[in-house]
């Protein structure tokens, strides 16, 4: 058998005819995970189609950082002809404006079409810009069917497009009537075809949350987004007010220097929560900049107070942001959402951490001199978390020694083999562009029917099962005691390894799968609880979501459609004649077999959002509280009762 399996390397054809050469706009077609990340449809905030808007606007923003342009405009309109003129169903087109320079004409299809050309190998030309490698718009002119750029500046201007990366009409450069005030203009429609952003459809929430930060980041800018003005007066200030989802105990500490500003607060919440910035880029995963941010914040109030404090407790609670500007930044990946960089040049700067820790150290620690009443409020916030601390010592010094063992074996987890957490990229293969980390998953399930079915149809390289027994304990209101008391808990903290935060989070995904019925709703619900109190940055950061899986199965001999909803349902009726239906009433009635297809390519995930309006407090205790009158008059006014309906298929239970 093994003689069977054999690969004859002699027998494999190679030669001069397989050594092949790709222009640009080939390999970032055939290559786009290198450039742009995931690919996606537009239904998660870092779907591709969102990277390529940001890396239309990322030059804008340069030029403003500039000293040129005060305006940006992004509007998205429907496109019903195809690069080439011909007819087809109508599609999203970005459109970009800005009011700056205008890419020179004479290089303008370079520019957006030949990698490692543009204007910001030239320092003089762009100082501390978000792009460095010439990459952005080419990736967006590839990867758009319809690609168009035009620039005015000096009187004069060119207009180029392009489909698929590949010139299609060039006016060169003309003489315009002056109307037109000078800047460029970038328009592209992503490129649908199979394999890249198949039925993408653009979410307008998470635009204005790109632009959102955008104008946190450059106060006196001005982004138009469909008419909608995004503008910020107080930076980092005013994205600290408008993002908590709890109120700070306290005025926000809002400090600016040269290349750095920093806000920061406590609250009443479990852990501490950043939002980090370089050069106006969002740093999701963070990077070395925010770990020495989080470092210096500790060590400074702690040598302010010189008190035996441990870092733990001064930090519990915070919500801080930092955003710095780098010269010529190194990020871990083109898509730039975690910053490696240890200097702030390549030349040998100044390191990055004690840039940070020396801003801190000084700023904060004069403003906690100046400001007495902050002072206490932050000292009693921190005694209040020593107290509880100290409270549940005991519990959580066992706790941790079981967490230990089941690190290695883990009761209720079902691992898998790649984590977030590892130290260097996973490829799924030898030629991929992807890193397997990200596609890291744990399932939470309900019971062993459900656990196993999922068990033996995941990927055991990226997809992890933890097991519940029942209902877990509904926690709203309880101390943090409860997550080293109560075995679920303590095993479910284990597994993901986020007792001190989200550092070592060791799954990209922590996803919540349940019954689509009453008891499996109720699951969810208290699951979410859970993370929202305890660890509320786990669903801030977008790591929480929800499985959906089929709800019927319509088939005749030659055709099966699974359906999600009752809408999808219908729709199969009207293609599938004499069928026959199986309502699915837990997940664990779906065969492994048939379970694949609902967590592999196909897999379709609700991620949990959370944002300020959503109000959480007020709703935990409204839904999750002791049963108040209130939500009893909900319930009974809202009741419905409806008869049994038979339709006229057979249904097979």
């Amino acid at each position: 058998m093994a003689e069977e399996n054999e690969i004859n390397v002699a027998s494999v054809a190679y030669g001069e005819e397989n050594i092949i050469h790709l222009d640009d706009m080939e390999h970032i077609r055939r290559r786009p995970g290198m450039y742009i990340g995931k690919l996606g449809d537009g239904s998660h905030s870092d779907d591709g189609i969102y990277v390529l808007i940001k890396e239309s606007i990322d030059n804008s923003i340069d030029e403003f950082r500039m000293g040129e342009g005060k305006v940006i405009e992004v509007d998205i309109m429907a496109k019903g002809e195809g690069a080439n003129g011909e007819s087809e169903k109508p599609r999203q087109m970005v459109r970009v404006r800005d009011y700056g320079r205008g890419i020179p004409l004479g290089k303008l299809v370079e520019v957006v079409s030949v990698l490692n050309t543009g204007g910001k190998y030239d320092s003089k030309a762009f100082h501390k810009s978000v792009g460095l490698n010439g990459v952005g718009t080419k990736a967006v002119n590839a990867l758009s069917s319809f690609f168009a750029v035009e620039s005015y500046r000096e009187g004069k201007m060119r207009r180029a497009e392009f489909a698929q990366g590949k010139l299609t009409h060039d006016t060169d450069i003309v003489d315009y009537n002056g109307n037109e005030k000078r800047g460029t203009i970038i328009e592209f429609v992503p490129d649908d075809s199979k394999g890249l952003f198949e039925n993408y459809h653009f979410r307008d929430d998470y635009i204005e949350e790109l632009l959102r930060n955008y104008a946190y980041l450059n106060t006196g800018l001005t982004l138009v987004y469909n008419g909608k003005k995004f503008v910020s007066k107080n930076g980092l200030l005013d994205l600290l007010t408008e993002n908590m989802t709890v109120p700070s105990l306290y005025p926000i500490i809002h400090l600016k220097g040269e290349d750095i500003e920093i806000a920061l607060t406590h609250t009443d919440q479990n852990g501490d929560e950043y939002f980090s910035f370089v050069n106006g880029q969002h740093t999701i995963q963070g990077g070395t900049h925010q770990a020495a941010y989080r470092e210096a914040i500790g060590r400074t109030i702690k040598e302010f107070f010189n008190k035996n404090q441990e870092l733990s407790d001064i930090r519990n609670g915070v919500v801080g942001a930092i955003a710095i500007n780098v010269e010529e930044p190194v990020f871990e990946s083109q898509t730039k959402v975690k910053l490696g960089s240890k200097d702030m040049s390549p030349t040998g700067g100044v390191g990055i951490n004690k840039f940070v820790n020396d801003f801190v150290k000084q700023q904060l620690d004069n403003y906690l001199h100046k400001n007495p009443q902050t002072v206490e409020i932050m000292l009693q916030k921190i005694q209040d978390s020593e107290k509880e601390r100290k409270a549940i010592a005991a519990v959580s010094k066992v706790a941790r020694e079981r967490a230990k063992k089941n690190l290695v074996n883990n009761p209720k987890l079902r691992d898998c083999q790649i984590h977030l957490n590892d130290t260097k990229p996973v490829k799924s293969s030898k030629d991929a562009d992807d890193d397997l980390r990200l596609e890291s998953s744990i399932f939470i399930t309900e019971g062993l029917s459900a656990s196993g079915s999922i068990t033996k149809s995941r990927d055991v390289r990226t997809q992890a099962v933890f097991s519940l027994r029942g209902k877990p304990l509904n926690c709203y209101g309880l101390t943090k005691s409860v997550v080293y008391e109560n075995e679920e808990f303590n095993c479910l903290q284990s597994a993901l390894n986020i007792e001190d935060g989200l550092d070592e989070l060791r799954y990209n995904k922590v996803i919540i799968a349940t019954d689509a019925d009453v008891d499996g709703m109720h699951i969810r619900l208290l699951m979410l609880t859970f993370f929202l109190q305890f660890f509320p940055d786990l669903v801030k950061k977008g790591h929480v979501y929800i499985l959906q899986t089929p709800l019927f199965r319509v088939k005749d001999k030659n055709n099966i459609i699974y359906c999600y909803s009752e809408e999808e349902r219908q729709k199969a009726l009207n293609k599938i004649k004499n069928p026959e239906i199986t309502r699915f009433k837990g997940l664990g009635e779906i065969s492994p077999d048939e379970f694949k297809g609902f967590i592999g390519q196909g897999i379709r995930l609700d991620q949990v959002t959370l944002r300020k309006e959503d109000a959480v407090n007020e709703l935990l205790a409204y839904y999750m509280g002791k049963n108040t009158t209130e939500r009893q008059q909900f319930i009974i006014d809202n009741l419905v009762i409806e008869e049994d309906r038979v339709d006229d298929v057979d249904i097979v239970d």
